[in-house]
């Protein structure tokens, strides 16, 4: 299934999330945009909210799930056209359930199809009308356009849940009006029985661990490094300017900032200047006055990830600091360009995780 991720920042920490298109009315208008759901609760539909604020949006109509008649729409930049015979398929309440549904998701938890089919399993194991009810309820719960999905069977959509969640001679709860009778029961607890026979056929991975990090991400300021190292410079030893000297491609740089900025450039004399600079800020200024090697956009990536690996296999100590970290995402900050710090692409955290790797997996080798 196609996955629809974003995501902001929030204090130097990305906030992971998905969105979805919606229709605004701004006056007579309505708007064709996409709404932003965040896995921290936020909602941002032409500014940020919560649920409970999705909630007024869709009571006063500022969110629309009903379009009337002939109203004028717009896809800004793109189209206007006057609606004819509008048709929503998503009502207010569904819209705001899925909401609720997505940030679950964010989060790792489960969402109400999930829940449904946890209590459904609950009755399964123990048919007691206690439980029938309770996984009616949360049948019930799901909002009624994503209910034909909660089984992932195209075939029978939500039939098998509707109807095993109503007891004999009730009405099928949200389905339909028909009356559900005892063989309706014994051939929707026979499609079950074979479901998890299925199921149990289906080869299971072995559990290795949670799906989210154990440790807390690793956020760390910037840092005016002198010539001598910091006394007690703790993580900030991960960033690319702290004094480590390391060797590369024959020559020795006083960081690694020093080396990218010397690889950077295609002049010889200037690469020298730059690896004898006194400074980082000095040796980046040297460097937008020289001229960049061909290719140098698509290299850079690779020459960052090999100037770290040089700084931890040369710098054991500086090693134990990042292997320190565990599994912990990793967000520096820094001045030169948002493609490598945490306000942007953050690839310098990134590729500091990925060095990190491998120092793990050289350990395991090595045991």
């Amino acid at each position: 299934m196609f996955v629809k991720r974003t995501y902001r920042y929030v204090d130097g920490a990305r906030v992971e999330g998905t969105w979805q298109h919606i229709f605004i009315r701004n006056g007579d208008t309505y708007f064709l945009t996409d709404m932003a759901i965040y896995a921290d609760g936020t909602v941002d539909c032409w500014g940020l909210t919560d649920l409970d604020g999705l909630r007024r949006h869709l009571e006063t109509g500022w969110v629309a799930t009903e379009i009337p008649q002939g109203a004028r729409a717009s896809a800004s930049d793109l189209v206007d056209w006057n609606f004819d015979e509008p048709e929503f398929f998503v009502s207010a309440q569904g819209l705001l359930g899925e909401t609720a549904d997505k940030i679950d998701e964010l989060n790792g938890r489960p969402d109400s199809s999930v829940r449904c089919l946890m209590a459904v399993d609950t009755f399964l194991d123990d048919p007691t009308e206690s439980n029938r009810t309770a996984a009616r309820e949360a049948y019930l719960a799901i909002p009624e356009h994503l209910r034909m999905f909660a089984l992932g069977d195209m075939d029978s959509k939500d039939w098998p849940l509707a109807t095993l969640v109503t007891a004999v001679g009730q009405r099928r709860a949200g389905y339909d009006d028909r009356v559900v009778t005892a063989e309706m029961h014994a051939h929707t607890e026979k499609y079950f029985r074979d479901r998890e026979r299925l199921r149990a056929s289906l080869p299971v991975a072995p559990p290795d661990g949670p799906v989210t990090a154990a440790s807390p991400t690793v956020q760390l300021p910037m840092a005016h490094f002198h010539e001598d190292r910091l006394a007690d410079p703790g993580r900030h030893i991960l960033q690319i300017d702290y004094p480590a000297p390391i060797e590369y491609d024959g020559r020795t740089y006083p960081t690694v900032e020093h080396a990218y900025w010397a690889m950077s450039t295609s002049d010889p004399e200037a690469r020298e200047r730059i690896r004898t600079a006194t400074r980082t800020h000095d040796a980046r200024t040297l460097a937008a006055d020289a001229p960049r090697r061909d290719g140098w956009p698509v290299a850079r990536l690779a020459v960052m990830a090999d100037l770290n690996r040089a700084k931890y296999t040369q710098h054991p100590d500086l090693a134990e600091t990042l292997l320190g970290t565990g599994d912990a995402r990793i967000m520096l900050a820094g001045t030169f360009s948002g493609y490598w710090y945490g306000h942007g692409s953050n690839w310098v955290g990134r590729l500091l995780e990925v060095v990190r790797s491998e120092l793990v997996v050289a350990r395991w080798r090595d045991d």
